[in-house]
């Protein structure tokens, strides 16, 4: 288990967790792409129990899963910023946004789920030019 921190991108919504870092998952699925604006989302999955909201309570938005399951997102209700994805009861297990963690770094994806909605291009990033940061135009 790992002791994590997080936040949302202003900081208003807050947490602290216990985890497993081998729980970290990269969704393909076509609402995370939708919902992220990105080809994928990373999670890290934790039960409930061991999430503790140490800021302001963030907004939710109710979204019906393929499976006909509501599923719960949850987000700061000023940045918007995605931080938990969780059932409709909010208990078991929670889904904790990687891009929200302080230590991301220590955690890496060990499965990928929903790969029939990977972009294929994802599979070779290496073959596209990678800059340090923002080139000068």
């Amino acid at each position: 288990m790992m002791r994590i921190t997080g936040q949302c991108h202003c900081g208003k919504v807050q947490y602290e967790a216990e985890a497993d870092p081998e729980h970290v998952v990269i969704c393909h699925c076509t609402d995370c792409q939708r919902l992220t604006g990105s080809p994928y989302r990373v999670t890290l999955r934790a039960k409930r129990q061991d999430i503790s909201l140490t800021g302001v309570e963030p907004k939710l938005y109710r979204k019906k899963a393929e499976n006909g399951n509501i599923r719960l997102m949850h987000f700061c209700g000023d940045c918007g910023a995605p931080l938990f994805s969780s059932a409709e009861q909010e208990s078991g297990t929670w889904g904790i946004r990687w891009g929200s963690i302080n230590e991301r770094a220590a955690l890496e994806p060990h499965v990928q789920i929903w790969a029939r909605s990977r972009a294929k291009w994802v599979d070779d990033l290496e073959a596209i030019p990678a800059h340090p940061k923002e080139p000068p135009k």
